[in-house]
C-alpha cells in the first residue's frame, strides 16, 4: 500500500515519463524498478545483499554506495531525485539534499518520503500500545531494523539544499496503519477502498498532520 499509494502521488503532480531519474536508498529497488518502465532511472544503494536480490523487471542502472556516489554527477543531470525513508537514517542528511539540489535540473522536482511523529505516536496509542506512545510524546526515539529514526521537520530540506521550495506535503497511510486486522488487509476490495480514501485526503489538513508518513515534493527553482 506504501509503494501503490506513494507512485501514485508522484504521477498525479507530474508525468513520469522519458525522465532522467534518481532513487537513492533505492533498497530492493521496487521503486527503481517500477518508474524504469518509462524512465531512464539510475539507482544508488549502500547494501550489496539488498542489491543482490533487489527488483529487475525492468532495466535501470544499479550502483551500490553512499552518498558521495552523488559527487561522480554533473549539476543539473536529474528530472527526479527520489528518497524515500533514507534521510532520517544518514548522518549526512544535510550533505545529501545539498547534492540532491545541485544534480537536479531546474524545475526539477525531489521526492522525500519521511515518518510522522505525530502519526506513530497515534498509531501507537490506536495500536494500545500506550507506554510507547507516551514515550515518544515525551521525546522518544522510533528506531528498526535500519536503525534510529530521526525525525525532521520538512521545511529543513530547504535550508539542507538550495533553491528548494515545498511544492506539496502529503499524507501516506492515515488510515491503512491504523487497521489492526491483518486478514481484512489481505483482500482486494478493501485494499481498493482504503486506496482511494487514502487518496482523497492526502492533500487535506488535517490528515497530513496525523498520517504515518509524509510525502514532500520539492521543486528546484532556479
Amino acid at each position: 500500500m506504501l509503494y501503490k499509494l506513494k507512485w501514485a502521488q508522484l504521477e498525479r503532480h507530474i508525468e513520469t515519463k522519458d525522465l532522467k531519474i534518481l532513487d537513492f536508498g533505492s533498497g530492493f529497488g521496487t521503486t527503481a524498478n517500477y518508474l524504469a518502465k518509462n524512465n531512464d532511472v539510475i539507482a544508488i544503494e549502500p547494501n550489496a545483499d539488498m542489491v543482490e536480490e533487489r527488483e529487475r523487471e525492468n532495466e535501470y542502472t544499479q550502483m551500490i554506495g553512499q552518498y558521495k556516489k552523488l559527487k561522480d554527477f554533473d549539476e543539473d543531470t536529474f528530472d527526479v531525485i527520489i528518497c524515500h525513508n533514507v534521510l532520517e537514517f544518514a548522518t549526512e542528511r544535510e550533505e545529501i539534499v545539498k547534492e540532491f539540489s545541485r544534480i537536479l535540473k531546474r524545475g526539477g522536482v525531489l521526492s522525500i518520503v519521511k515518518n510522522n511523529g505525530a502519526g506513530r505516536i497515534m498509531s501507537k496509542a490506536v495500536a494500545n500500545d500506550i507506554e510507547g506512545a507516551i514515550d515518544l510524546l515525551e521525546g522518544g526515539h522510533i528506531s528498526n531494523t535500519f536503525g534510529k529514526v530521526y525525525v525532521y521537520d520538512p521545511e529543513a530540506l530547504t535550508k539542507w539544499g538550495s533553491n528548494l521550495e515545498i511544492e506539496k506535503i502529503l499524507s501516506l497511510q492515515t488510515f491503512f496503519a491504523l487497521q489492526g486486522n491483518e486478514v481484512e488487509k489481505l483482500e482486494p476490495q478493501w485494499l481498493d477502498k482504503i486506496f482511494d480514501i487514502e487518496m482523497k485526503v492526502s492533500d487535506l489538513e488535517p490528515y497530513k498532520s496525523i498520517s504515518l508518513f509524509n510525502h514532500i515534493l520539492l521543486r528546484k527553482s532556479h
